[in-house]
Protein backbone atom coordinates (compact mmCIF):
# COMPACT_ATOMS: atom_id res chain seq x y z
CA UNK A 1 0.00 0.00 0.00
CA UNK A 2 1.00 3.33 -0.78
CA UNK A 3 2.06 5.03 2.61
CA UNK A 4 1.42 8.37 1.48
CA UNK A 5 -2.30 7.20 1.22
CA UNK A 6 -2.20 5.90 4.89
CA UNK A 7 -1.00 9.08 5.84
CA UNK A 8 -3.99 10.83 4.21
CA UNK A 9 -6.37 8.21 5.52
CA UNK A 10 -5.00 9.12 9.02
CA UNK A 11 -5.12 12.90 8.58
CA UNK A 12 -8.72 12.52 7.26
CA UNK A 13 -9.64 10.49 10.57
CA UNK A 14 -8.88 12.93 12.58
CA UNK A 15 -9.67 15.78 10.71
CA UNK A 16 -13.77 14.36 11.05
CA UNK A 17 -13.12 12.40 14.46
CA UNK A 18 -13.79 8.82 12.84
CA UNK A 19 -12.64 5.77 14.48
CA UNK A 20 -12.57 2.79 12.43
CA UNK A 21 -11.16 2.76 8.72
CA UNK A 22 -11.28 0.28 6.62
CA UNK A 23 -9.15 -0.11 2.99
CA UNK A 24 -8.58 -2.31 0.75
CA UNK A 25 -6.00 -2.96 -2.25
CA UNK A 26 -6.69 -5.90 -4.14
CA UNK A 27 -5.23 -8.81 -1.51
CA UNK A 28 -4.22 -6.47 0.62
CA UNK A 29 -6.66 -4.99 3.33
CA UNK A 30 -5.93 -2.46 6.44
CA UNK A 31 -7.60 -1.51 9.16
CA UNK A 32 -7.11 1.91 11.16
CA UNK A 33 -8.70 2.38 14.47
CA UNK A 34 -8.25 4.78 16.69
CA UNK A 35 -10.14 5.96 19.93
CA UNK A 36 -8.86 4.92 23.63
CA UNK A 37 -6.33 2.28 22.78
CA UNK A 38 -4.58 4.85 20.17
CA UNK A 39 -4.08 1.35 18.06
CA UNK A 40 -3.64 1.18 14.41
CA UNK A 41 -4.16 -2.79 13.37
CA UNK A 42 -3.43 -4.44 10.21
CA UNK A 43 -5.90 -7.35 9.43
CA UNK A 44 -4.65 -10.44 8.98
CA UNK A 45 -4.30 -10.53 5.19
CA UNK A 46 -1.76 -7.51 5.38
CA UNK A 47 -0.58 -7.32 8.90
CA UNK A 48 0.84 -3.72 9.86
CA UNK A 49 4.48 -4.17 11.79
CA UNK A 50 5.40 -3.17 15.41
CA UNK A 51 6.43 0.07 14.07
CA UNK A 52 2.38 1.65 13.12
CA UNK A 53 1.34 0.96 16.81
CA UNK A 54 0.74 4.16 18.48
CA UNK A 55 0.59 4.45 22.46
CA UNK A 56 -1.56 7.02 24.03
CA UNK A 57 1.44 7.94 26.68
CA UNK A 58 3.67 8.83 23.56
CA UNK A 59 1.40 11.79 22.38
CA UNK A 60 0.18 13.14 25.80
CA UNK A 61 4.06 13.73 27.14
CA UNK A 62 4.04 16.98 25.05
CA UNK A 63 0.54 17.57 25.79
CA UNK A 64 1.15 17.52 29.89
CA UNK A 65 4.10 20.42 29.48
CA UNK A 66 3.90 23.25 32.46
CA UNK A 67 3.22 27.10 32.06
CA UNK A 68 6.96 27.63 32.81
CA UNK A 69 7.60 24.96 29.93
CA UNK A 70 5.47 26.50 27.37
CA UNK A 71 7.11 29.85 27.64
CA UNK A 72 10.25 28.62 27.81
CA UNK A 73 9.27 27.31 23.96
CA UNK A 74 7.50 30.09 22.78
CA UNK A 75 9.59 31.22 19.92
CA UNK A 76 11.08 27.98 19.14
CA UNK A 77 9.84 26.23 15.79
CA UNK A 78 8.37 22.73 15.93
CA UNK A 79 9.72 19.86 13.72
CA UNK A 80 6.50 17.40 13.25
CA UNK A 81 6.08 14.20 12.23
CA UNK A 82 4.77 13.46 9.04
CA UNK A 83 3.66 10.40 9.38
CA UNK A 84 2.86 7.67 12.03
CA UNK A 85 5.53 4.91 12.78
CA UNK A 86 9.01 4.67 14.82
CA UNK A 87 10.97 7.33 15.36
CA UNK A 88 14.92 6.90 14.75
CA UNK A 89 18.00 9.22 15.82
CA UNK A 90 20.01 7.67 13.42
CA UNK A 91 20.59 5.65 9.68
CA UNK A 92 21.58 2.39 11.97
CA UNK A 93 21.99 0.98 15.67
CA UNK A 94 25.67 1.77 15.45
CA UNK A 95 25.36 5.15 13.51
CA UNK A 96 25.72 8.05 15.75
CA UNK A 97 22.20 10.46 15.63
CA UNK A 98 21.73 12.99 12.49
CA UNK A 99 21.28 15.79 14.79
CA UNK A 100 21.27 16.73 18.31
CA UNK A 101 20.79 19.42 20.46
CA UNK A 102 23.29 22.43 19.07
CA UNK A 103 22.84 21.26 15.43
CA UNK A 104 22.57 23.29 12.91
CA UNK A 105 20.06 22.51 10.33
CA UNK A 106 18.56 24.05 7.18
CA UNK A 107 15.33 23.03 5.09
CA UNK A 108 17.67 19.97 3.88
CA UNK A 109 19.04 18.68 6.63
CA UNK A 110 18.44 15.48 8.02
CA UNK A 111 16.65 15.18 11.49
CA UNK A 112 15.88 11.93 12.00
CA UNK A 113 14.24 8.38 10.22
CA UNK A 114 10.36 7.38 10.73
CA UNK A 115 9.99 3.47 9.98
CA UNK A 116 5.92 3.11 8.36
CA UNK A 117 5.14 -0.69 7.34
CA UNK A 118 9.15 -1.11 6.81
CA UNK A 119 9.45 1.72 4.75
CA UNK A 120 12.47 3.78 6.37
CA UNK A 121 11.60 7.75 5.29
CA UNK A 122 14.52 10.44 6.09
CA UNK A 123 12.55 13.47 7.41
CA UNK A 124 14.20 16.68 6.35
CA UNK A 125 14.35 19.76 9.04
CA UNK A 126 12.13 22.16 6.44
CA UNK A 127 13.57 25.08 8.61
CA UNK A 128 17.25 26.94 9.26
CA UNK A 129 18.20 27.22 13.27
CA UNK A 130 19.70 25.08 15.37
CA UNK A 131 18.37 21.95 17.32
CA UNK A 132 16.99 23.60 20.72
CA UNK A 133 15.03 20.42 22.31
CA UNK A 134 14.82 16.64 21.22
CA UNK A 135 11.24 15.36 22.14
CA UNK A 136 11.26 12.00 21.49
CA UNK A 137 13.28 8.97 22.47
CA UNK A 138 14.55 6.54 19.94
CA UNK A 139 12.72 3.84 19.17
CA UNK A 140 9.74 5.23 19.90
CA UNK A 141 6.41 5.15 18.36
CA UNK A 142 4.96 8.46 17.13
CA UNK A 143 1.91 10.21 15.78
CA UNK A 144 1.21 11.92 12.38
CA UNK A 145 1.72 15.82 13.77
CA UNK A 146 3.29 14.42 16.70
CA UNK A 147 6.35 17.32 17.47
CA UNK A 148 9.55 15.61 17.25
CA UNK A 149 11.70 18.31 18.15
CA UNK A 150 11.86 22.20 18.80
CA UNK A 151 14.54 24.50 16.80
CA UNK A 152 15.76 27.95 17.66
CA UNK A 153 15.56 30.13 14.86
Amino acid sequence: MDVRLLQEIVRLMADNDLTTVDVREGKQRIILKRGPQGVVMGAPTYAAPPAAVVSPAASSAPAAATPATADADAGLVPIKSPMVGTFYAASSPDAKPFVSVGTRVDEETDVCVIEAMKVFNNIKAETRGTIAKVLINNGQSVEFGQTLFLVKP
